[in-house]
């Protein structure tokens, strides 16, 4: 994360994460299946539910749909 953010945005970034997380899981897909399903990296998915890195929107609609829930259920 870049150190410049403020500590809220941080903040706001691991509980997009831990949503995402907390989503998929409710939906039964593995980390590995979301993957496969958006073609996102694996890493940056990783990052991404780990709060650490900023997803692009992109990415966020594809896991959206991958998981099975409308964006702004994902990010709300």
């Amino acid at each position: 994360m870049p150190p410049e953010q403020p500590q809220w945005v941080q903040n706001r970034r691991r509980a997009l994460g831990r949503r995402i997380r907390d989503l998929r899981v409710q939906q039964g897909h593995t980390q590995e299946a979301v993957v496969e399903m958006t073609d996102i990296d694996r890493r940056t998915f990783q990052r991404i539910e780990a709060g650490t890195s900023d997803p692009r929107y992109g990415d966020l609609l594809l896991i959206a749909d991958a998981i099975g829930v409308p964006l702004a259920e994902l990010v709300r």
